[in-house]
């Protein structure tokens, strides 16, 4: 019992000097210590002046908070030290604070003053803290020094503040729901917040509190989908269950009218033959008729959430990839669906409680889009060491996806599965094997057979579930299986599960016309043993004889009344009851004869085979990823998803209008300040791109509106992570420097149009301050010249192209489709070879710009869809990238548009509706056509600022009369132009870009593939970049620059022996890379 009090003379005794020496730690619950004794101690640990016992007592009590272990008896002790001048001793205070504030409710009233105090401290997290403790006393009194907490808290310079206000909005709704409206109007205030650390906390508030008010939404929709991506994983989950509820109250079903391109929208993906056999005449009324009826186009917001939640399906987080999931099989088209299904897979490899709660939405999804599962079905493979359930749910999704084609591999899984030890697991096994047989025909004799031989099987729970599963398959077709309608008979004998026997005997009872020797004597065994049979079995005893009675009473007469007699007596009721009823029905009294005469028909009437379901047939009505669904049953608190209108709500309610300098020079400085710090190279990579970014993060991060369409709100942010992403640290960071190239190259410029123009691009940055900064520089010369010069090398060719606008607009790529015979003289130079552009580029060019043009290929896309005629009412469009620099900006990409007229009728006023765009992308659009007459063709020339992305630039195609909706997205390859250099230049730009601005995937030629020609001509028709000069005859280097930001793009492919290769691309912009390595090897090995 002196363990306490040697502790305390150890402590008293060292306390003088520094530091306490640590004895026995109170917090331990040493065997003898009392608790009362070892309290004592802390408390006069607490009532010292000593600022470090203090904090060491309360990191002890912490600790034993941290055990379990209860501590609230010492909250007055803690409670006076709130008012501490010790940071550190604060903190520890208020953590003890929001545990026990709601136990000890008086005692931390008496503190109301300090708390509020608290809410004033410089440091964030004790103003947090204090807030954390205030709304944590769950006191009516205090509700309105609570809603003035949380008011300033709203208003706080923190994010950390604003946030925990956020936390405390659903506390204080709790405590007084009459404060609803003074929340919602803090709930609007903290949504509009631009900071990821608030967003998650506010969804979670306005949940809460107002679901209902979805107006609140609006205004922030953008911003919170752009957001998304950085906010903590706890807030993504948040956010994305309240924007799935949201779109589905805002956005027309993609589902509705799935494709208009199959020509007859209202053909389902279960076609009639009837509609196949209409004839061509049927095209061409569906063709007519749809005008009649507004095709479906996906509204940009839509889209905007589907892109920006695409990514977060790669999250490290089960909970944030189940709700993107949720979010596509409830939202997106079910052509889009099917990326959900790799992310669910990968699941599969967590926990066993993640995996029960994946498989349970699996089993859901499987069932409506059984297709986007199919290719992972070895990934529902049954492993011995699965929990039941887990093998119960597999086997379930197994089942689903059974088809045609994959049944023999499924029953052969389905086969090793009844050998388990697990019983539960078999004959779950067994049901499925006759859902199986249910479900497809073609294998339903082959089931069947393989269950009747499980009939011998020793197991006799095998053989129970067997008999229960044939008895529903028999139903399908009795005439055919007289045979083993025999077999089960004979097994009464041996069978002894209740629910076996019973299907037994009803199956004999049902079918006995076709067994008519075997089912008296059957009746006569059973009789024997009535009275030791279980309910079920009497039920089913009893139906036997009445069935017999009524067509064959010869031989079952007496049988029937003996056992109607012992049924008579027994001493369940209800078998009682149904003796009764039955001798009144076949063995009629002189009184009750007017039903009996009906005794066949309510005996032996058809039944209709059974519906062998799955389980979760219909559960897709609860949310997927919802508690609801889990269970089955509607949880507190659930709320159900919308159904999707009937027609659009105005999309304009989520436009906002926000000035675009708002940060703009701010965000410039900021830049010139950061430039010393890093060299050229450095400057242009920026610091925000991570190794790790996916291909889409880069389309999906640039997803910003402009502020023309209404939510500039979130381009406008400073300190956006969003946007670091979008420009890649490079267009910003070069932002500083362009005002000095531009003059440079103005001078340059000049110097190239007087002839004086020197080889060597080191001499041509001769006024530059380093060698590195003037390659950079002389390489983006050469690029923005070469429109220019190439207009000059016109001019001096042919006498007809004098005109220099004309010269300028039309590109050389694309004379084919242009009339004018004036311009045709212009397409000889196209018949240089690579490979002898090749072979002149180690020479020193006097126009070295015009070898890159002419090492470009027409795209390998060659001309693609952008308006079917059907969809465009007889109006056909068509685009190609020309892969020639367009005439009004050089950042742009240059397109050709082909219109088509295939209507009756003239188009006029052709032209490019007021675009919607994202920030950062910007449409040159083509002048507008002002006829085009019915037959008639015609091709114009746009551009496109792609902003360095993938992201698809949305627009509308304007008649007079209508307006279509159309995308055009760019594959990564368009996005470049090509750029000359030395092998000695490719080497040394290569050296600065290693690291995280490498990407290296190794891959197969195959033998179609292993020529000069063919691998360059495939490398430069997936991307649009030059060719280098290379030393070694197994080595092709290509090199180009972004169009936007003129970033670098180095790629080298290495071909080894026996078709082995290494693909490396080195550039700054790694999202780019990635999916420029992606690209050239699907080319490649085609």
């Amino acid at each position: 019992m002196s363990a306490a009090p040697a502790y305390s003379e150890d402590k008293s005794g060292s306390a003088g000097p520094g530091e306490p020496e640590y004895g026995h730690d109170p917090a331990s619950g040493g065997i003898f210590s009392s608790d009362y004794k070892r309290h004592d101690d802390l408390k006069e640990m607490l009532d010292t002046n000593k600022d470090s016992l203090k904090l060491e007592a309360m990191k002890r009590i912490v600790a034993m908070i941290a055990r379990g272990k209860n501590a609230s008896d010492l909250f007055p002790a803690v409670v006076k030290n709130v008012a501490c001048k010790n940071i550190e001793v604060k903190k520890l205070v208020y953590v003890y604070l929001v545990r026990y504030a709601e136990e000890q409710q008086d005692l931390a009233l008496l503190s109301i003053s300090t708390f509020q105090r608290g809410l004033k401290d410089p440091n964030q997290l004790i103003r947090a803290s204090a807030l954390r403790v205030l709304s944590s006393i769950r006191v009516p009194i205090i509700v309105p020094i609570m809603m003035l907490a949380i008011k300033e808290a709203a208003s706080d310079m923190s994010p950390y503040v604003r946030k925990t206000a956020a936390h405390a909005i659903p506390k204080l709704y709790s405590l007084d729901s009459d404060q609803k409206d003074q929340l919602i109007e803090v709930i609007e205030k903290l949504l509009a917040d631009k900071t990821t650390l608030v967003a998650g906390s506010v969804v979670m508030a306005f949940e809460e509190v107002c679901p209902e008010r979805i107006d609140l939404i609006h205004k922030n929709y953008r911003k919170l989908c752009n957001l998304l991506i950085d906010v903590e994983e706890w807030g993504q989950v948040v956010i994305i269950s309240m924007l799935t509820r949201y779109a589905r109250t805002q956005f027309l079903s993609p589902t509705q009218n799935e494709s208009l391109l199959e020509e007859n929208p209202e053909k389902a993906f279960y076609g009639s033959e009837e509609d196949e056999a209409k004839g061509p005449g049927s095209e061409e009324a569906a063709t007519a008729a749809l005008p009649a009826r507004k095709p479906y186009v996906m509204d940009p917001d839509h889209r905007l959430l589907l892109r920006n939640t695409k990514p977060l399906l790669q999250s490290r987080s089960a909970a944030v990839v189940m709700a993107v999931a949720q979010l596509y099989f409830h939202l997106a088209p079910k052509a889009e669906v099917g990326v959900i299904a790799k992310a669910l897979v990968r699941l599969l490899r967590s926990h066993s409680e993640v995996q029960y709660v994946v498989l349970q939405n699996v089993a859901t999804m499987s069932i409506k889009r059984r297709g986007m599962f199919e290719p992972y079905l070895k990934s529902f493979y049954i492993r011995s060491t699965d929990p039941t359930q887990i093998k119960i749910l597999k086997l379930e999704v197994l089942t689903n996806l059974a088809n045609e084609t994959n049944i023999p591999t499924v029953l052969r899984e389905f086969q090793t599965y009844i050998r388990s030890m697990d019983k539960d697991f078999v004959a779950a096994t067994i049901q499925a094997i006759g859902r199986c047989a249910t479900n497809i025909g073609r294998v339903r004799d082959t089931c069947l057979n393989g269950l009747v031989q499980l009939l011998s099987n020793r197991d006799e729970l095998v053989v129970a579930e067997s008999v229960v599963v044939i008895k529903k398959l028999l139903q399908m077709q009795p005439a055919q299986h007289g045979e083993i309608i025999k077999h089960l008979a004979k097994l009464t004998d041996n069978i002894q599960v209740p629910m076996a026997r019973a299907s037994i005997l009803w199956l004999i009872g049902e079918y006995c016309e076709h067994v008519p020797k075997i089912a008296p004597d059957v009746l006569r065994k059973m009789a024997k043993s009535f009275t030791a049979e279980e309910d079920i079995v009497k039920l089913q005893v009893i139906n036997l004889a009445a069935k017999l009675y009524l067509t064959n009473s010869k031989q079952t007469k007496l049988l029937t009344q003996y056992v109607l007699s012992l049924a008579k007596y027994d001493q369940n009721y209800d078998i009682r009851d149904r003796a009764r009823f039955t001798r009144q029905l076949i063995v009629p009294s002189e009184q009750g004869g007017a039903l009996s005469r009906h005794a066949k028909k309510l005996f032996l009437a058809p039944k209709p085979a059974p519906i062998l379901e799955s389980s979760f047939k219909d559960r897709d009505h609860f949310q997927l990823g919802s508690l609801s669904h889990l269970l089955n049953a509607k949880a507190t608190g659930y709320q159900e998803l919308p159904d999707w209108p009937e027609e659009a709500p105005d999309p304009s309610v989520r436009n906002v209008e926000v000035p675009e300098w708002t940060k703009c020079s701010s965000r410039e400085k900021r830049k010139e300040k950061e430039k010393p710090f890093y060299s050229d190279s450095e400057g242009e990579s920026g610091p925000t791109e991570s190794a790790d970014s996916e291909p889409e993060s880069e389309s999906e991060s640039e997803s910003k509106s402009s502020s023309g369409s209404g939510s500039g709100e979130s381009s406008s942010e400073s300190d956006s992570e969003d946007e670091d992403e979008e420009k890649g640290g490079g267009s910003e960071s070069e932002q500083s420097e362009e005002e000095g190239e531009k003059k440079r190259k103005k001078t340059k410029k000049k110097k190239a149009s007087e002839g004086h123009r020197e080889g060597s691009s080191s001499e041509k940055g001769s006024d530059s301050s380093s060698s590195s900064e003037s390659e950079e520089t002389s390489e983006e010369e050469e690029e923005e010249e070469e429109p220019v010069e190439t207009a000059s090398w016109r001019k001096k060719t042919p006498p007809s192209s004098k005109s220099a606008p004309v010269a300028k607009e039309i590109s050389l790529l694309d004379l084919e489709d242009f009339t004018p015979p004036s311009v045709q003289p212009v397409s000889p130079p196209m018949v240089v070879s690579t490979s002898l552009a090749a072979d002149l580029e180690g020479l020193t060019l006097t126009d070295s710009s015009l070898v890159p043009s002419l090492l470009s290929p027409v795209s390998s896309t060659g001309r693609q869809e952008l308006l079917h005629r059907v969809a465009g009412e007889g109006l056909a469009v068509d685009y190609a990238f020309s892969r020639q620099p367009f005439s009004g900006d050089p950042h742009m990409v240059s397109l050709h548009i082909y219109f088509s007229n295939n209507s009756e009728t003239p188009i006029k006023g052709l032209h490019v509706g007021t675009p919607k765009l994202p920030a950062g992308i910007s449409i040159q659009e083509f002048p507008e056509i002002e006829s085009l007459a019915p037959g008639e063709s015609t091709t114009t020339v746009m551009g496109i600022n792609f902003c360095d992305s993938t992201q698809a630039a949305n627009f509308q195609l304007c008649t007079q009369t209508r307006q279509f909706y159309v995308s055009i997205q760019p594959p990564v390859g368009e996005l470049m132009a090509p750029v000359f250099m030395s092998e000695n230049e490719f080497k040394k730009e290569q050296g600065k870009l290693t690291g995280m601005n490498e990407i290296t995937e190794k891959l197969t030629l195959p033998d179609t593939c292993r020529s000069d020609h063919t691998v360059v001509q495939k490398v430069t028709a997936t991307a649009n970049l030059g060719r280098v000069p290379c030393g070694t005859s197994d080595e092709y280097r290509f090199a180009g620059r972004t169009l936007t930001s003129g970033s670098l793009v180095l790629l080298t492919l290495d071909a080894r022996a026996a078709g082995a290769a290494q693909l490396t691309v080195n550039s700054e912009k790694m999202v780019i890379g990635t999916m420029l390595v992606k690209d050239v090897i699907q080319a490649l090995t085609q």
